[in-house]
């Protein structure tokens, strides 16, 4: 064989065989099915409302052993509601129902409503939440998603009452998310004005001086939660939102 065609063979075997070498087997192939779907919401596969298990079940205990009146004035949310001790107090004109639970998210009390909402049959609803929503990382406009994917579901089931949303606030512990709080609190607002069976509570500026500074006085020792002082300037913003009082209440 002439020189010439065995340099010409061995020219093209060293471009192919590289690519041969590199090809990837059928076999080794990754499977599309193994994929998770890019659409899948993360905090779909994250959130754990097991969690609440506990709370959720000892508030219908309660309920089995003296079940609310209907119609009343339900509160639900995070631990700003858990905590507010002196709510019936305060309001003792309104049969008022506490079903808050600390550490919760807007979509947990949507995923609760068929066991803490809708069997009170209330005439008026106040959640506060959103808080541990953009503390957990979610932005203001998918927290915003959240709380209307809440009233849909409420509305639905319960046409005629009022949902209040009772606005964020800075807390010290939080400073650095008030912005965020903000901007949730803004998207809410906007979104009230356009339904005639929501309502919005301002309290951003309940915890703050004229110059825009944290209120420390308004909270316990965590920073976080109100203390008395606190409680009773948001039970006067809330006040004026209440429904007026039935007789026997």
């Amino acid at each position: 064989m002439p020189i010439s065609r065995i340099a010409t063979m061995i020219v093209l075997c060293g471009l192919v065989l590289p690519a041969a070498c590199t090809e990837r087997p059928r076999s080794q192939s990754p499977s599309r099915s193994a994929a998770p779907p890019a659409t899948t919401p993360a905090a779909a596969l994250t959130h754990n409302f097991a969690r609440w298990e506990k709370e959720i079940s000892a508030y219908e205990q309660a309920d089995r052993i003296r079940p609310p009146a209907k119609g009343g004035i339900l509160f639900i949310g995070s631990s700003t509601i858990r905590m507010w001790k002196t709510l019936a107090a305060d309001f003792p004109e309104h049969a008022v129902v506490n079903r808050g639970f600390g550490g919760s998210q807007i979509v947990d009390s949507t995923h609760f409503a068929e066991r803490i909402i809708f069997p009170y049959q209330p005439r008026m609803i106040f959640l506060r939440a959103g808080g541990n929503d953009i503390h957990a990382g979610k932005s203001a406009s998918q927290v915003f998603k959240e709380y209307k994917a809440f009233v849909a579901k409420v509305h639905a089931r319960l046409p005629q009452t009022q949902i209040a949303y009772i606005a964020l606030c800075p807390a010290p512990a939080r400073w650095i998310e008030r912005d965020a709080n903000k901007a949730l609190n803004d998207l809410v607002k906007a979104y009230t004005r356009q339904h005639d069976y929501l309502k919005y509570v301002e309290t951003y500026d309940m915890s703050l001086t004229p110059d825009g500074q944290a209120r420390p006085e308004l909270f316990v020792a965590d920073r976080l939660h109100f203390n008395t002082d606190g409680y009773r300037l948001l039970a006067e913003r809330v006040r004026p939102f209440l429904p007026p009082a039935r007789s026997g209440n």
